[in-house]
């Protein structure tokens, strides 16, 4: 019996009850759905293995005392074949003990699921545009960066597992002051002149420029200053923006669209955004300038679009990309940014409803935290490569991808992160992502080893002998997945799967250290080895179904 096939029992349970109670207000029965029935998993497994404050919450509202209904709930639900008990505890909670048969079944249910056992419908038929990562192509991409690329990337197959159609954007900044300024550090790189002021150092700035210089057909020393300023800009934009692009490809995340900055302003984009604001009456004139009233929707102050010298200003891209993204049917657009971007916030929710959208829901803005790698102890304060910040590069190399992405995604974005480099590193259970790994890869040992011992699953399952105490934890633990993965999609917050399959690991490992799946020299297989055999492949298909919304790969030997 799954959590759903429970809150589906109780709910046409609660429909009974209130007609035995007499209910009088019939539209508070009527509004009644099976989502208002809620589970949890007791703290103290004593108390059973779902609790439900369902009496509580839905006794006002039917004008019923929350005892009195939640004891007429326990004797109903104490005749469901399936449910070893109900007790009713303190002002109305309802404690609910299934039998062991109706907890075992849950081990072919997932086996038998498979790839697609966590999967929902929460976003069934909606088009989400997810924008992370956005580096600037003027170089290697930092730890901010890279904490967004293994959390968006994650936080996209969490989406798509939920229903969602996800398209991952990348917004190429190339278009402003940032590419002037790595432009003119490429050229003094090539004359071999020091870094402008406000330029860009590193070793990969003499790379780049070292290609762009053997890209070029002709002389590039003949040229005018202005002319040999544009070579380096657009070949080394392409260059760098190339880099970035295998580097992302190499730690797993690739993207659907790479929307280009100047395309805003060659396709006149921004005259068709501030043409709609002002059909809309929020655009106004004043000193000169263009601007949009925001203060009427939450903004500090209202803002300038075209400056008094026709220049457009910052935000004039953002209304153009907004309105561009939802002219392409995007009905839901997530922007993940980094900590320098909380001021950023208002005033995207103000342009969001100046457009008549609805701000947290057509455009939501996740700010992600700082991340630092520690290396003995000490944060690492420079790159190989690129002079002054560390990189993905950096990382990856240290301890590789999957080490690398899990360690990022495993907490809350919204926190700063230590990554401690040397753990990482380790074999052995301190380190998470191999604890992790390691119980997959002790499930197909297992599995191997049954096979040789001639344990073959089909051959039997006989759900009610899966009675120890660490089954019904672990099967109890393997129930919560689907939930799981549905919090981490409407919360945004996909460390909730790392967490979560490291607590399947740990119960899995206390299960095979009480429970043998392989029987003892000449003992013959029984079904208490099948179905044990069951549960191991549905927890190892638990912990793979994780792994795989979080980018790591799930290895079959270590």
């Amino acid at each position: 019996m799954t959590p759903d096939d429970l809150s589906l029992i109780l709910f046409e349970r609660i429909l009974v009850v209130a007609a035995q109670l007499g209910v009088a207000d019939a539209d508070a029965v009527t509004t009644l759905a099976v989502t208002d029935v809620v589970l949890e998993r007791p703290k103290n497994r004593d108390h059973g293995d779902w609790a439900s404050s369902v009496a509580l919450k839905l006794s006002k509202p039917l004008g019923l005392n929350p005892r009195d209904f939640a004891t007429s709930l326990a004797a109903l639900l104490a005749e469901v074949d399936g449910i070893a008990g109900v007790e009713v505890a303190g002002p109305g909670f309802i404690n609910v003990r299934l039998s062991a048969a109706s907890a075992g079944v849950l081990a072919k249910t997932i086996v038998e699921a498979g790839a697609a056992y966590g999967n929902g419908d929460l976003y069934r038929g909606i088009s989400m545009n997810l924008e992370f990562v956005s580096a600037n192509p003027t170089g290697p991409i930092h730890m901010g960066g890279t904490r967004w690329a293994a959390v968006g990337d994650s936080l996209a197959r969490v989406l798509q597992s939920q229903g969602a159609s996800v398209t991952r954007e990348y917004y190429f900044n190339d278009h402003g002051a940032q590419i002037d300024r790595f432009a003119r550090s490429l050229v003094a790189a090539y004359l071999n002149q020091p870094t402008p002021e406000d330029g860009y150092g590193g070793a990969y700035i003499f790379d780049i420029a070292a290609r762009v210089a053997a890209a070029y057909e002709h002389d590039l020393t003949v040229l005018p200053a202005g002319e040999m300023q544009e070579v380096f800009r657009s070949i080394g934009v392409d260059l760098m923006f190339g880099e970035i692009k295998a580097s992302l490809h190499e730690f797993g995340v690739d993207f659907d669209v790479y929307f280009h900055e100047d395309s805003l302003y060659e396709t006149r984009a921004v005259e068709r955004a501030v043409a709609r604001l002002r059909e809309l009456g929020h655009i106004f004139e004043a000193d000169g300038a263009t601007w949009l009233r925001t203060t009427p929707f939450g903004d500090d102050k209202d803002r300038v679009i075209i400056k008094s010298d026709g220049e457009a200003a910052y935000i004039a891209g953002d209304l153009a990309y907004y309105l561009d993204k939802r002219e392409r049917g995007f009905e839901r657009n997530i922007i993940m940014l980094g900590a320098d971007h909380h001021g950023y916030v208002a005033r995207m929710m103000a342009m969001c409803a100046a457009f008549g959208d609805e701000p947290t829901v057509n455009l939501e803005i996740l700010i992600g935290q700082m991340v630092n790698l520690l290396r003995d102890g000490q944060p690492m304060r420079m790159s190989k490569r690129a002079g002054t910040i560390v990189t993905l590069e950096d990382l990856v190399e240290a301890v590789g991808v999957d080490a690398g992405r899990y360690a990022l995604v495993r907490s809350s974005s919204d926190s700063q992160l230590d990554i401690d480099l040397d753990l990482l590193g380790k074999r052995t259970n301190d380190n998470p992502v191999y604890y992790v790994q390691y119980a997959h890869a002790r499930t197909c040992s297992v599995a191997r080893n049954a096979e040789a011992a001639g344990v073959r699953r089909e051959e039997g399952f006989a759900p009610e002998l899966l009675d120890h105490e660490t089954e019904s934890i672990l099967l109890g633990i393997l129930q919560e997945f689907p939930r799981i993965v549905a919090q981490a999609a409407q919360l945004r917050e996909p460390h909730r799967i790392a967490r979560f399959i490291e607590e399947v690991a740990g119960n899995y490992h206390r299960w095979y250290d009480k429970c043998r799946v392989l029987p003892l020299a000449d003992e013959p297989v029984t079904d208490v080895h099948r179905s044990r055999l069951w549960l191991n492949e549905a927890t190892s298909q638990v912990i793979r179904n994780g792994l795989t919304m979080l980018g790591v790969s799930a290895p079959e030997r270590m």
